[in-house]
């Protein structure tokens, strides 16, 4: 795990190529003392990072993202107002790796989409 302490995986579940995991984020990591203090917000890329390893535990490969696409940031993810988060990620196999759509939501709130496509390493 890449983000040692960020988060908590609480459930992860797949039905089909369709994985969907709940997860908390730690408000108290030091992360969070740069970005931003007194107003937290979880960084991007951190997001990414999760995406990533989630899928790696579905598959159990390690991966590697070569692409990303279709990214779009809805709403701020503030770690003391919404840490719990709900990630469905469509996990679809390709010649060299994987395929994943993911919706990032907490709440009713679309937080996150993307795509990415990672490869086997």
């Amino acid at each position: 795990m890449q983000l040692k302490d960020f988060y908590t995986v609480n459930d992860l579940s797949v039905d089909g190529q369709i994985a969907t995991a709940q997860i908390t984020i730690n408000s108290k990591h030091d992360i969070f003392k740069g970005h931003f203090p007194g107003n937290p917000v979880t960084p991007g890329v951190c997001m990414m990072q999760i995406i990533k390893e989630l899928t790696e535990k579905v598959v159990e490969k390690d991966l590697f993202m070569t692409t990303s696409s279709n990214i779009k940031f809805m709403a701020i993810i503030n770690p003391e107002k919404t840490p719990d988060l709900v990630l469905e990620l469509d996990i679809s196999k390709t010649e060299g790796g994987y395929k994943v759509k993911n919706t990032t939501r907490f709440d009713e709130t679309i937080a996150l989409k993307l795509s990415s496509n990672y490869k086997v390493i």
